[in-house]
């Protein structure tokens, strides 16, 4: 085992790939008489910076944080590596609830120990080293929703959206225990391999807005 740690280490940089697909679905309609005008409600969504709602499909290159391991060079994977990239949404501008679903994948199918573990939702106010809330993703999905604000105002109800950014932090690790599929040669046969030596990991990210529900009379 250490052995195989030193050769990893110093072979596997990672690259991380997202590719995102938003469903800029206009499912609500206005109709206007006379001088009577109302506003279209916004669908602008933000996703680490870019707008993704104006165009069919869209590419981020991110970089991970790879966690300190003593047995490994920084930077660098290697069996018992982990870490985690972060996935940055800002709805601000955004007048209808909504659902997101992200679908993960590794595309490096020759590393099955290498794996998408878990994931956290962190606020606008989340600073590091804050306590964190995780949730374990399952059939490489994390799908999630934003609803409007209720407001008491007076003896009516206003309904507005007040969304606010957030992240979505993804951890993954190159698992070593009893139920790891890799032996030490094919671990080793990862470090010296010159034609796949980074991690790539795909993540297709979809929005869709809610409609009400209406039941025919």
């Amino acid at each position: 085992m250490n052995f195989r740690i030193k050769v990893l280490g110093a072979f596997i940089p990672l690259c991380l790939l997202l590719c995102f697909m938003s469903n800029t679905y206009s499912r609500y309609v206005a109709d206007t008489t006379g001088n009577l005008k109302i506003a279209f409600a916004q669908w602008q969504i933000l996703v680490n910076n870019d707008d993704i709602t104006n165009t069919t499909t869209s590419s981020v290159v991110l970089n991970p944080i790879i966690n300190k391991n003593e047995y490994v060079e920084s930077n660098k994977l290697a069996p018992s590596s982990s870490g985690y990239f972060d996935i940055s949404i800002d709805p601000t501008n955004v007048d209808v609830a909504f659902n997101y679903e992200i679908t993960l994948r590794v595309i490096n199918e020759n590393i099955p120990d290498l794996m998408i573990s878990k994931y956290a939702i962190l606020d606008k106010d989340y600073q590091e080293g804050n306590t964190i809330t995780y949730n374990n993703i399952e059939n490489n999905k994390i799908e999630g929703s934003l609803d409007l604000e209720k407001i008491a105002s007076g003896t009516d109800e206003i309904i507005e959206s007040n969304f606010e950014p957030f992240i979505i932090r993804v951890f993954f690790e190159w698992y070593e225990g009893e139920s790891e599929q890799m032996n030490d040669k094919e671990d080793t046969l990862i470090a010296t391999s010159t034609d796949d030596n980074q991690l790539e990991i795909s993540a297709e990210i979809k929005f869709e807005q809610k409609l009400e529900n209406k039941t025919e009379e």
